[in-house]
């Protein structure tokens, strides 16, 4: 099971440059935990979205349960997968 859910959608404002929200609900454990998740989430799209993210997008990465405790690099292999699926549906849309 992946260790976040990644939506996207174009932003409407017509702006260039990427924009990232995130969540994690009670569902993730408590407030130390959602705050872990967070950092977690907010440590992978700092390195990865100039790179792989697309212009002119808003995401939102919401926490799983998994996400305080799973493996750093399996996350960031989950928002790599999740952003390359992304990117391919955007593409088949235009």
């Amino acid at each position: 099971m992946p260790g976040m859910v990644v939506q996207a959608c174009p932003r409407p404002d017509g702006g260039i440059d990427p924009r990232v929200g995130f969540t994690a609900s009670r569902k993730v454990g408590n407030a130390v935990l959602r705050n872990r998740a967070r950092r977690r989430l907010k440590a992978l799209v700092e390195t990865m979205l100039p790179e792989q993210g697309m212009d002119g997008t808003d995401y939102v990465l919401i926490a799983r349960q998994a996400t305080p405790e799973r493996n750093f690099a399996d996350l960031r292999q989950d928002l790599e997968t999740a952003l390359k699926r992304l990117s391919r549906t955007e593409r088949s849309r235009a």
